[in-house]
């Protein structure tokens, strides 16, 4: 299995419109992606940092969404409650309890 860590930087009255945006539209649009596993947001409202991991079967999984666009389009849904750009990186997963 393979992740995705995404830094994001909101302004700290518009984190729980992120949070929206995450649970109402991001995750729906995980679910369809070809080896979406799971994903988990990480706040701080003090800061307005969110962080996100998305959970991938593959390398091959969590790549395609890049070439795609797909991740692009995610992206795209905070673009108006952003105030840096999100610092992405990936990772294999070396040991999960869940998994």
């Amino acid at each position: 299995m393979h992740g995705r860590i995404v830094s994001v930087q909101v302004k700290p009255e518009d984190l729980g419109k992120a949070v929206g945006v995450y649970r109402d539209s991001v995750i729906p649009a995980a679910k369809e992606q070809k080896g979406f596993h799971d994903a988990l947001l990480f706040t701080d409202s003090a800061t307005g940092r969110a962080v996100s991991i998305t959970i991938w079967e593959t390398e091959e999984d969590l790549l395609a969404g890049q070439a795609s666009g797909y991740y692009q389009e995610q992206i795209a849904k905070f673009a108006e409650l952003m105030i840096r750009t999100p610092d992405q990186e990936g990772f294999e997963l070396a040991y999960s309890s869940r998994v």
